[in-house]
């Protein structure tokens, strides 16, 4: 149970008065916006944040939590938004860290390993045991996450948003196994952007605003419209913008022949034109965000020629693909796209201070008015340059991710993952935006586990497979069920490449 809690942040409420009880038990889902105050409510409940003001109750008593290790002493795992575990020790050492199976001061290698067995075997869940996590995916260090949540047998879990990075399959397994740790008793507060997932996995329901519970109640009695009216407290459309297909003469902007990177991908072909967006479907490990990394340079290619505007384009490194005008949004913004720390006028710039230096010295002013401009554009909130990253939101960081690249309008933008971790009013204008890149004229390479956006933005969409092209869609064959079959290689129904 929580009673009236509070939370401020340098002055800011990010929670005002929060009461609520979760059932033993139960699925008890938190939705609302980015800046809601979902999250900072789930880490309050796991240890990582202390309430300003109110109570936390567990089983009816008063506790008092100064990190998550206590939490967990207590029964409660958090498996947070960002990734939180030891890149340099192995996946086994992670998933069991604090809790290993030792006799006289020496660890029992074996007994760990038969207890990793039967850990994933029980989850559906398996990432190399003796693998580095410095080494693997956002999706392949999600599942260590909550194979570590699961292996301490909490009482209470506190998932924040565990489908992010994982593959339709893969949700499938982790609903799967959030369903049986309920069977037997465990109690999961589930924070989610998705509602279907919400919808169809939770019992109840929480909706946050602006740090205020606006209600609770069944998921039986609510609908993804009404989840979202109550999120903003208006009603917005959930579908996407009306395609606009580009003409049949459109130049060809992006060409890619042969591209290969050994052992990843191989023989990768396709081409965009000007006001087109191309959808790239597979499987997370298919090879998708691997292609994406090699035309902007970021992965070295073993083969192959990329061509803009008919034009060889040498791109060895992200600079030179940055000057050639191809933009990368990477699937990860806070490893990979942003520098948390740094304000957003200085991410939006750092790729192009060119523009806004004389020398070795930064104009200020000039930098402040231009990129002021661009957030304000966008609808950061708020719209000011100097305000620290790590400070907004979730959706507001994608939109500086979206700035940055976008201060020097590319010819190309390559968008992976582009709405990962934003809620659905962030979505939407993100769909808004990509389609109104389009309109304009740019190429548009989308990349997404999100199928259902995929489709709803692409205007063709090709189907990866182990690192291959197998098929390539377009309308009125473009369907869930036809990309679906490819990218699990069950059908040989879509057109050839």
């Amino acid at each position: 149970m929580l009673r009236s809690i509070n939370k401020q942040f340098d002055g800011v409420q990010a929670l005002q008065d929060v009461s609520l009880v979760v059932e033993r038990g139960t699925i008890h889902a938190l939705v609302g916006e980015n800046g809601a105050g979902k999250s900072t409510l789930g880490k309050i409940i796991g240890g990582a944040y202390r309430p300003t003001s109110g109570q936390v109750l567990v089983e009816g008593c008063p506790v008092v939590y100064s990190s998550p290790r206590d939490a967990l002493a207590d029964g409660i795992a958090l498996i947070s938004q960002e990734v939180a575990l030891v890149p340099q020790r192995t996946v086994i050492d992670n998933v069991f860290l604090g809790i290993e199976s030792a006799r006289y001061g020496f660890l029992r290698g074996g007994e760990m390993r038969e207890k990793y067995e039967e850990l994933t075997g029980r989850s559906g869940f398996y990432v190399p045991p003796d693998t580095l996590v410095s080494s693997l995916r956002i999706a392949e260090q999600k599942k260590v996450e909550v194979l570590r949540a699961v292996a301490r047998n909490a009482r209470l879990i506190v998932m924040d948003e565990p489908t992010a990075a994982l593959s339709a399959e893969e949700t499938q397994r982790l609903f799967a196994l959030v369903r049986g740790l309920k069977a037997k008793g465990t109690t999961i507060i589930y924070v989610s952007h998705f509602l279907e997932e919400v919808l169809s996995l939770a019992d109840t329901v929480t909706v946050l605003r602006n740090g205020q519970l606006i209600k609770t109640s069944p998921v039986s009695v609510e609908t993804p419209e009404s989840l979202v009216e109550a999120m903003l407290g208006r009603v917005i459309s959930l579908g996407f913008p009306g395609k606009v297909h580009p003409e049949s003469g459109a130049p060809l902007v992006l060409s890619v022949e042969g591209l290969s990177r050994s052992g990843v991908f191989a023989d990768i072909s396709f081409g965009i034109r000007a006001g087109e967006i191309v959808g790239l479907a597979g499987l997370v490990g298919s090879g998708r965000s691997e292609v994406a990394r090699a035309i902007f340079g970021a992965d070295r290619r073993t083969a192959g020629v990329i061509r803009l505007r008919g034009e060889i384009a040498r791109i060895r490194s992200p600079q030179e693909a940055i000057e050639a005008g191809v933009a990368l949004l990477p699937e990860s913004r806070k490893l990979q796209g942003l520098i948390m720390k740094f304000t957003a006028g200085h991410n939006v710039t750092l790729p192009h201070l060119r523009y806004v230096a004389v020398g070795p010295l930064v104009r200020s002013r000039v930098e402040y008015q231009r990129t002021q401009s661009l957030l304000a554009d966008l609808d950061v909130r708020p719209p000011d340059p100097r305000k620290v990253v790590a400070d907004l939101s979730g959706g507001n960081q994608q939109k500086v991710l979206f700035a940055k690249w976008l201060f020097n309008r590319p010819r190309v933008l390559i968008a992976d993952e582009p709405t990962a971790g934003v809620d659905v009013g962030a979505k939407r204008a993100i769909y808004r935006l990509i389609h109104a890149l389009a309109r304009e004229g740019m190429a548009v390479l989308l990349i997404s586990s999100d199928l259902g956006e995929v489709l709803g933005l692409a205007h063709r969409v090709l189907a990866m497979h182990r690192g291959q092209i197998v098929a390539e869609f377009r309308d009125p064959e473009l369907t869930e069920e036809r990309v679906m079959h490819a990218i699990f290689a069950r059908d040989e129904g879509g057109a050839s490449l």
